[in-house]
């Protein structure tokens, strides 16, 4: 899988590297290891993972070996069983070592991410409805969050504010109700689609009648959002959020809603189990 295309991949590895190295460098790895040691290496999975990130992985170590021969034995998107191995490597040992914190940090969270966006998304499987990411993320790692939720199935909502009009509750109290937040956001221009957050059945029809384009129904439960989507009658694609969790999720896509978004396979995903085991090259 191609990564993003507006990701620097080498600022990435940079920043990544100058944190984690500081201005001393590994000096553990310089005071103990000989300058001309060669080491072999296995990424392996500890548990069953969804991948997402192996090249950007890959990419620490080639930063700080350009002679390192790395061999992926999987891509971004596969799910892999425990005890997978994913990537061989060898090359300068003081280099691998000192990468692979970093290298190891950025995959186990990708695949978290994606790991448990396969969950969501296998969990609504033949619904018809479509999981989706928010805003949600780590400041710094939106671009890669996404990214990893893509490899788990999930599609992306707004990268950024400019991608889109969404008109929320607090932008709905300013306004004065649902209808004239809409009818100001219709009436910008701005080339873009007009969603419009509702939480209330009878707020529905104003917002469609001002022109909304896509409605959010929050925080509706699986009744509500049935008498919604009878109501609209697929007037506009319908998006139910908040509160989503793994036990919810098919309830809610079951309702006949379009789309289903869920912040938590952003914000809350645990890390996987990935290692690095090595051994000295001979």
């Amino acid at each position: 899988m191609a990564l993003p295309q507006d990701f620097d991949l080498h600022d990435f590895v940079q920043r990544m590297l100058a944190e984690d190295l500081g201005k001393g460098g590994d000096v553990t790895s310089n005071a103990t290891i000989a300058t001309d040691a060669r080491f072999t290496a296995e990424m392996n999975c500890r548990q069953a993972v969804v991948l997402a990130g192996l090249e950007i992985a890959a990419e620490f170590f080639r930063t700080l070996d350009s002679d390192v021969k790395i061999d992926l034995a999987a891509k971004d998107g596969d799910g892999v069983a425990h005890g997978t191995t994913v990537m061989r490597l060898s090359g300068d040992a003081r280099a691998m070592l000192a990468a692979e914190r970093s290298a190891l940090n950025t995959l186990q969270h990708l695949c978290g991410v994606a790991t448990l966006t396969r969950q969501y998304a296998d969990a609504i499987a033949g619904t018809g409805a479509v999981l989706i990411d928010t805003r949600k993320t780590i400041p710094g790692l939106r671009i890669l969050e996404k990214y990893a939720a893509r490899m788990g199935g999930a599609q992306n909502h707004r990268v950024r504010l400019d991608d889109g009009v969404l008109i929320k509750d607090n932008h709905v109290a300013v306004c004065g109700g649902v209808a004239e937040a809409a009818r100001r956001a219709k009436a910008a221009n701005t080339g873009l689609q007009v969603q419009v957050e509702v939480d209330r059945i009878e707020q529905i029809e104003p917002a469609l009648q001002a022109g909304a384009d896509r409605l959010l129904l929050d925080n509706m439960d699986p009744a509500m959002l049935r008498e919604a989507v009878k109501l609209v009658a697929g007037r506009v694609p319908l998006e139910a959020s908040g509160g989503v969790t793994l036990e919810t999720i098919r309830f809610i896509a079951e309702t006949g809603v379009n789309f289903i978004s869920v912040g938590r396979i952003t914000q809350s995903a645990p890390a996987v189990d990935i290692g690095l085991d090595y051994s000295v090259a001979q």
